[in-house]
């Protein structure tokens, strides 16, 4: 049997080949995966593992695709979609599969009257890729509340507790592992289910009113610069006037500095800087991945140059 044969007899119609990536990243950039299958159990995902390695092929494998920046080459063997997406609530123990998505399990936790992933109604995607991540906003990151993920690896269920993770600011153990998330539970608290409702409406209005959400992009494209020491602090002020805000925290965001440096609008083909948020870049329509990994290049450059900022991509790449 054919390769496609093969996934075909565990997927069925859930297999495709010379798939475009830029129809499964929201960045909607992308060249063909030469196949692309969907998975909806583990043992399925288990099958689809073993069927690369008998013939030596790469996979790569994903959630939402919000935070992904594909080769316009496309990937030379197998992206594997993770598309289990249950959760259960019981009492405050709450679990949820990979692929659901981060926002309705914000939203089904604050129906439940349960307080902790509200800030999460803002995530665009699943809960699996957050948590590898560790995403955040609005104060809130997917460790706060997180009690263990289960984990494929070498082809066994482990448990891993929170500790083992080693969460850091947009950073895990699972990034520097071979270590596939299943699932994730979360330990939330009682709260009020209006009150939890209104929260999740006033955060979705701060991200409409801050973020630009008519074109296709990654979400943040870089990280926000960790200030490390006091020595660090002092040569940034002597060029740059900091906000009172980002001193203390010793965090410099990303959008402000990339205004600063003026680079809000700019454009190299179809990938633009937003006007909105400068730690956004943007598919205006047209972009490849090329054009925005050279627009990504101008601003590390810039930041470099103008202020000794070394800034660190927060989007995924594959394919390159």
């Amino acid at each position: 049997m054919t390769i496609t044969e093969q996934l075909q007899t565990i997927l069925s119609a859930r297999v495709t080949e010379n798939e475009p990536m830029s129809k499964h990243t929201n960045f909607r950039i992308g060249g063909p995966a030469k196949w692309f299958v969907e998975v909806r159990s583990v043992e399925e995902l288990k099958q689809v593992l073993a069927i690369a390695a008998e013939n030596g092929l790469a996979t790569f494998v994903f959630g939402g695709g919000s935070n992904l920046l594909a080769s316009d080459r496309g990937f030379d063997g197998i992206v594997i979609k993770i598309a289990m997406r249950t959760y259960s609530i019981q009492g405050t123990h709450v679990r949820a599969d990979a692929g659901v998505l981060s926002s309705a399990l914000a939203r089904a936790t604050a129906n439940a009257g349960l307080k902790g992933l509200t800030w999460a109604i803002s995530l665009p995607g699943t809960v699996g890729g957050g948590v590898r991540g560790n995403a955040g906003c609005f104060g809130g990151e997917m460790k706060d509340r997180l009690v263990s993920v289960q984990v494929l690896r070498g082809g066994k269920l482990v448990e891993v507790a929170k500790v083992d993770l080693k969460f850091g600011y947009r950073e895990s153990a699972i990034k520097h592992s071979d270590d596939i998330i299943l699932s994730a539970t979360f330990e939330l608290e009682e709260g009020d289910a209006r009150e939890l409702k209104s929260e999740l409406d006033d955060k979705l209005m701060k991200r409409k009113t801050s973020q630009p959400l008519d074109a296709g992009s990654a979400g943040c494209m870089f990280k926000n610069y960790e200030v490390l020491s006091d020595e660090e602090l002092q040569r940034l002020e002597g060029k740059i006037d900091l906000p009172l805000e980002m001193k203390s925290a010793r965090r410099i965001s990303a959008g402000w500095l990339i205004d600063k440096l003026g680079l809000k609008g700019t454009q190299i083909g179809g990938a633009k800087v937003s006007d909105v948020h400068g730690n956004f870049v943007l598919n205006t329509g047209s972009a490849t991945a090329d054009h925005v990994v050279q627009l990504i290049a101008l601003i590390k450059t810039r930041a470099r140059n103008e202020f000794g900022i070394q800034l660190m991509e927060e989007v995924q790449y594959v394919g390159f």
